[in-house]
């Protein structure tokens, strides 16, 4: 038992010393630092020309109706009132334009308090920036941006004020303004550009974090807790057994306060379940908070 939890220990604290920027807990933890969120929010989107953060949360969790919940890695508010919110992706799931349709959805649900007109909604344009280590739509682009707009004439926007800004971090050609964001893509990489300040404060903040213990201290606890989780649950055994060790994953990850997302998450890698089939097992077995 010693020499497991010995094992575990060092896959926990090996995890964390490996950790890059393209790592879920690290990107948060990096854009906490208003400063280094402020710059990358304005190489992605130069046009905002955004002087000051009023709000930033990092893994902002958002209840909504019907069980689900989202959770974004970072989520911003800018002094005109812009609301930005960012995420690091590096698995391709196959269902981007989904998962950013649900995201529109609920950034409005959060602005647009009960009693309040729709008009109201104008006051906060929004932008989802993903940063993605793969190309999801194939043709090379470092960055593709996408407003609503009139089939029939593609001039006539919609004029809901959303935008999306999709980066691919494996693209090789770059506009003249996507020059700004080109370092940080590749940094997504592991290629590290030491002659760019914004990247080396970047690598300078992961240092910095991975030496403060608190932290540290915050990510062993919960992967050794989630290690032991999954091994009970695998320990069980065969049919019922395992239907347990479901149970056991999720109370643990719902005790952690985890988005609905990330159990489902969870349950695909552990189990080998469906997307569909593991979103269904959540709604049943997790409560959502009144």
């Amino acid at each position: 038992m010693c020499k497991k939890l010995s094992e575990n220990y060092e896959k926990a604290l090996e995890k964390w010393e490996k950790m890059t920027i393209t790592s879920d807990p690290m990107f948060g933890m990096v854009m906490q630092n208003k400063e280094i969120c402020l710059e990358l929010i304005n190489r992605a989107l130069p046009h905002l020309k955004a002087t000051q953060i009023v709000q930033l949360t990092t893994q902002k969790d958002i209840n909504v109706v019907a069980g689900r919940r989202v959770r974004y890695d970072v989520y911003v508010q800018d002094e005109d009132g812009n609301i930005i919110v960012i995420e690091m992706q590096v698995a391709d799931r196959q269902n981007l334009p989904y998962r950013l349709r649900y995201y529109q959805e609920q950034i409005d649900h959060g602005l647009l308090l009960p009693g309040k007109d729709y008009r109201d909604l104008s006051l906060h344009p929004t932008y989802v920036i993903m940063f993605c280590d793969f190309d999801y739509f194939g043709y090379g682009w470092a960055r593709y941006v996408f407003e609503m707009a009139c089939t029939r004439n593609h001039q006539l926007k919609l004029g809901d004020q959303r935008t999306v800004v999709i980066f691919n971090a494996l693209a090789k050609e770059f506009t003249k303004d996507e020059q700004p964001i080109k370092n940080f893509l590749a940094l997504m990489r592991n290629q590290v550009d030491n002659k760019s300040k914004f990247i080396t404060k970047i690598q300078d903040e992961i240092v910095k974090i991975k030496q403060e213990p608190e932290r540290r201290r915050g990510f062993m606890k919960f992967e050794l807790d989630l290690m032991d989780a999954r091994r009970e649950g695998r320990e069980e055994g065969e049919l019922k057994a395992e239907e347990k060790g479901k149970q056991k994953l999720v109370k643990f990850l719902s005790s952690q306060k985890t988005a609905p997302s990330e159990i489902v998450a969870a349950l695909v890698n552990v189990y080998q379940m469906s997307e569909k089939a593991a979103q269904e097992y959540v709604t049943e077995h997790v409560k959502t908070p009144k």
